[in-house]
């Protein structure tokens, strides 16, 4: 077994009037898995973030599919299991 630690980007969005919209969250590793949502407060869209990233690495397993192991900033692998805390 593997546990995957992938880095995710959550930041302030705006309208296309430049008023504030809410918080865009992304995994850059597994952005163009479709790994990208939004939420109404940080911590929702870092909850709907997690959420998403679980279904994306979910559905590469399914598929046979390689899970990216790099760049390393943005992934890490450890066969050791672990507890990710983010405060």
């Amino acid at each position: 077994m593997k546990t995957y630690t992938f880095k995710v980007v959550v930041e302030p969005d705006e309208d296309f009037d430049g008023n504030p919209s809410g918080w865009h969250a992304y995994c850059p590793a597994l952005e163009r898995h479709g790994a990208s949502t939004w939420g109404e407060t940080e911590d929702e869209a870092l909850k709907r973030i997690n959420d998403v990233v679980r279904m994306v690495v979910d559905s590469m397993l399914e598929h046979g599919e390689r899970i990216p192991d790099e760049p390393g900033d943005q992934v890490e692998i450890t066969v050791e299991p672990r507890v990710a805390v983010t405060l």
